[in-house]
């Protein structure tokens, strides 16, 4: 029901070649996968130490398999979907290399939904929402693939004029880390948005946490500000 948008998908086609290349296109990406990954297990592994065997996990908009690939090591049972052949063909290249398990498809979340529904204990959406068309539909596709109870992670960009100096000034046009028009600054997501979209559809948001870059320290960090990039996850509602 979130629909796609070809010219989104075009865009990351473009640039597929780069993914795993730690000083490419996606470095942002490498370097903030220990934050995301670090997030993530420890509202997952309840006090197991990075330990997410006999989980099922869902990374939806996988790309080339940065956070999947990283997950899977932890014990999970992850799938990976992206609307991409080509994307999806870097994924599982660069698996015949670091032998992850992830299981790629090319698919939609609502083609998965309605094949295996409620069958997941996380799916996450990191770095996707800023390029689906309908957010509302595309949150209710996630939580249709959610068991009662299970955990929907997502990080996004907040649509602050802050978000548009650094996300789209900043990293496209001074810093290009990105090509320019990578983003759109009218489908940025503002937190309390998404915290009522999501409760709309069964999902209740229980933390929202900023992740800021620091020039001078040339790092990432999560912290208080989540006035540009932001994390969160909540949960699907015990009834289903």
């Amino acid at each position: 029901m979130g629909g796609v948008d070809p010219k989104e998908i075009e865009k990351f086609e473009q640039m597929a070649h780069e993914w795993w290349d730690p000083d490419g296109r996606f470095k942002p990406l490498h370097r903030i996968n220990p934050l995301r990954t670090d997030y993530i297990c420890a509202r997952l592994a309840g006090g197991r130490d990075r330990e997410l065997t006999g989980l099922r996990l869902l990374d939806i908009g996988c790309g080339g398999g940065i956070l999947a690939e990283s997950l899977a090591e932890l014990g999970a049972e992850v799938v990976g979907i992206d609307r991409s052949d080509k994307i999806i063909g870097v994924a599982r290249a660069h698996q015949q290399t670091s032998g992850s398990r992830v299981a790629y498809r090319v698919q939609s979340a609502a083609e998965l939904g309605a094949a295996e529904p409620a069958s997941f204990d996380g799916v996450l959406a990191m770095e996707v929402l800023e390029h689906v068309p309908h957010v509302p539909g595309f949150l209710k596709d996630c939580a249709a693939l959610l068991k009662p109870g299970g955990h929907f992670f997502f990080a996004t960009l907040n649509r602050t004029p802050k978000a548009w100096a650094l996300a789209i000034i900043g990293a496209e046009y001074l810093l290009r880390w990105l090509p320019r028009g990578t983003h759109q600054y009218d489908r940025f997501v503002r937190p309390g948005e998404l915290t009522r979209w999501a409760r709309e559809v069964g999902l209740t948001v229980k933390d929202v946490t900023g992740m800021s870059y620091s020039p001078l320290r040339d790092a990432w960090s999560l912290g208080r500000d989540a006035s540009v990039n932001y994390l969160g996850y909540g949960l699907r509602d015990a009834g289903g």
